[in-house]
């Protein structure tokens, strides 16, 4: 197929005709347009060849979408991108703006160099921060609730009247492809776009659809694009076809002017074809018939703007052919230079943008907290993040029902009225789009703090955090990051209330997330000062945080009987570091180690085993990511026994980290774990029956002792 689009474009350009038809709308600038478009095509032709000679890792190509140059054309190199991965003449096109190649980018990324200027060799994405280009791997249009998030953040730094990554006027492009926008991520970010436009708030946004009929092997109908988007209320409609660049450019411009002008969300329907297939692995022909891929050939946008520039007099078929074959020595000569570059070849190297730590410019940005009386979780939870607010003028608080009402269980209560409806804000109830839009806050220079709801309710939005929040710096090599700290209420413990989705004790989705810190407070004063840890590191080092919050806990405020107050904390005073625990008691019989609800249990257990003449120590985590591992051998070591005490599931339960902790430093002690059974949480006091019990606890701990 590479050779059939070769021959092809050659033997059409050969049997043009000169002609002097005017190019007003474009002029000159169609030939900086048309080397973009010759660019990507043979970077496409040359990364096909260069996989076959092992030499290169990457054949997803833009073969057939070059009429995106056009796009970028239309746009200031100023305005964000988050692109689709056959954008490459809109990534060639945007460095043109900036007055140089992007070609060499390009191949270096497909070589898996570590001088590529974006990844440094950890994948090949179209991103370059002083393009503002942000960096995407996605295929399944994850990416469009974070352009969502970066449109809104433009707004909204102005509005608040601090530091953004973008002008005041920019728009964000956000491009994806035809069988991408049915994707439920795809359909609940543009849902959200209208939504948040049709409240009157700004929402500078350009969705570029381009719609090659076709994904991977499955067809899409013939004009759905056009009929699920071309109406929408709230949502401006363009199209244009991508095998006229003039026709293109013209539409693009008209599409970006109106988000410029009027800062309401566009869609812009580029109809595109598909050539060589999907990648280099890909044969067509075992599921399109040479008809349909013939019928494609003629529609080759670069053919087309080969005809452009014919009959317009510009160049003549001969000048067209030796542009064509200049270019595809240029490219070769770079493709050849990328492959001798260097790779990584550790894994310290691979990983090293994932989560830097500066601990020490972290703490001197913790501030004060100013209370002294005893609070419960709840209210610590409440009052430090006022503080914070008052801290961080950047910082944002949002989700569902957070505003006036405080939230379910009130702990962003007065939030609003102290910092203001700019600051502190109800979503719409869509976990993708609230995550989307603090990924977009994050990566635009504020500090957002979005509350999930309930934990049931993350899994359907986890790819946002695993596949667009924690890529960011892996796939940008550190230059781009997400600050961001996701506050999320969750565990059991509720009384029998709700059922599953009110009492969700899973936390495996988020355990191995690489480079994402889980914070899992039980206590008000540990609470308070884990969170301001949270959001210190967000501040300097982009960190990605979630914090878990026990719903059981919120409110509780005795520890062993009625009326002691022994759960309640005033403010603390010491900061709390990333990955550090804490321990309560130094009973030398038994090592508790827990987290969570788990605390509150094995504090009350352990002074029932204190009154049997049993002395335990109780080992808090505090951190499920990164564990406290120095604790855990400190505390292991006291005592020679260790009981894991686990509130989530047997199967993919935080046991299973703490257990292997201990066991990878050869640790002599006897170890055993208590745990919640492997099933979901029912309604009643049935809950009960699966979940960790004081009793259960208690009777592991006498048989060990």
């Amino acid at each position: 197929m590479t050779e059939q689009v070769d021959e092809h474009f050659v033997a059409s350009v050969r049997a043009l005709s000169a002609g002097r038809r005017p190019l007003a709308p474009l002029g000159s600038q169609l030939l900086e347009l048309f080397d973009a478009q010759l660019g990507s095509r043979h970077i496409d032709l040359v990364a096909r060849e260069f996989r076959a000679r092992g030499l290169g890792y990457y054949t997803i190509g833009s073969s057939g979408h070059e009429g995106n140059a056009a796009v970028a054309a239309a746009l200031r190199p100023t305005d964000p991108a988050l692109l689709h991965y056959r954008s490459g003449a809109f990534y060639l096109a945007r460095m043109r703006q900036l007055g140089r190649d992007g070609s060499l980018d390009v191949l270096l990324g497909m070589m898996a160099a570590t001088d590529e200027p974006i990844a440094g060799g950890r994948h090949k994405v179209f991103g370059h921060h002083a393009a503002a280009v942000i960096p995407q791997t996605s295929t399944i249009a994850s990416h469009l609730p974070r352009s969502l998030g970066v449109a809104f953040a433009i707004e909204r730094a102005r509005k608040l009247g601090v530091p953004s990554a973008w002008p005041d006027d920019a728009i964000t492009v956000c491009s994806f492809g035809d069988a991408s926008a049915n994707h439920s991520t795809a359909t609940g970010a543009i849902n959200a776009a209208i939504y948040t436009a049709y409240q009157g708030l700004p929402v500078p946004l350009l969705f570029v659809c381009e719609d090659n009929g076709i994904g991977i092997s499955v067809p899409t109908p013939r004009g759905w694009i056009g009929a699920a988007y071309g109406s929408r209320p709230g949502l401006r409609y363009f199209h244009a076809s991508g095998f006229d660049l003039v026709q293109t450019r013209q539409v693009a411009a008209e599409a970006a002017d109106y988000v410029r002008r009027h800062r309401k969300p566009a869609f812009l329907h580029l109809s595109t074809v598909r050539l060589m297939g999907h990648a280099g692995s890909d044969a067509e022909v075992a599921y399109r018939s040479s008809t349909e891929i013939i019928a494609d050939l003629a529609r080759d946008p670069v053919l087309g703007t080969a005809e452009t520039l014919v009959s317009a007099g510009i160049l003549t078929p001969a000048e067209v052919l030796d542009r064509y074959e200049a270019k595809r020595a240029e490219v070769r000569q770079l493709a050849e230079e990328a492959s001798r570059r260097p790779q990584l070849d550790s894994a310290k190297a691979v990983i090293a943008p994932l989560a830097p730590r500066r601990p020490a410019l972290v703490a001197s940005r913790i501030r004060p907290l100013p209370w002294t009386e005893p609070l419960t979780l709840a209210q610590s939870i409440n009052r430090t993040l006022a503080q914070l607010l008052s801290q961080y003028p950047g910082m944002c608080v949002f989700g569902e029902d957070v505003a006036r009402k405080g939230g379910v269980y009130g702990v962003t209560r007065g939030l609003q009225k102290q910092a203001g409806g700019g600051r502190v804000f109800d979503t719409l109830l869509d976990e993708q789009s609230i995550l989307g839009l603090g990924l977009g806050l994050g990566v635009s220079g504020l500090l957002p703090v979005p509350e999930i709801q309930y934990l049931a309710y993350l899994h359907n939005a986890a790819d946002q955090l695993r596949g667009e929040a924690a890529t960011l710096p892996f796939f940008s090599n550190g230059q781009y990051r997400n600050p961001m700290v996701v506050r999320i209420a969750g565990y059991g413990y509720q009384k029998g209330f709700g059922g599953h989705f009110h009492n969700d004790n899973a936390v495996a989705a988020l355990r191995d997330i690489p480079g994402l810190v889980i914070a899992s407070p039980s206590r008000p004063d540990d609470a308070a000062a884990m969170l301001r840890t949270c959001v210190a590191a967000a501040d300097v080092d982009g960190t990605l945080s979630v914090f878990l919050e026990p719903i059981a806990l919120y409110h509780t405020r005795d520890l062993h009987s009625d009326g002691d107050a022994g759960w309640l904390a005033p403010a603390p005073v010491d900061h709390v570091p990333v990955g550090r625990g804490r321990t309560h008691g130094d009973g030398t019989d038994l090592t508790l180690i827990t987290f969570g609800n788990g605390v509150r249990m094995c504090l009350r257990v352990a002074r029932r085993l204190a009154a049997a003449g049993i002395s335990c120590r109780v080992l808090d985590l505090r951190w499920l990511a990164p564990l406290p591992v120095e604790d855990i051998h400190r505390e292991a070591a006291a005592t020679g026994r260790v009981l894991v005490v686990d509130e989530t599931r047997r199967t993919g339960g935080v046991a299973e980290s703490v257990i292997t902790a201990l066991s990878d430093a050869s640790f002599p002690g006897i170890v055993r774990r208590v745990a919640s059974a492997d099933s979901f949480i029912p309604l009643g006091d049935a809950a009960l029956t699966v979940l960790l019990s004081e009793e259960t606890i208690h009777d592991a701990a006498v048989s060990m002792v």
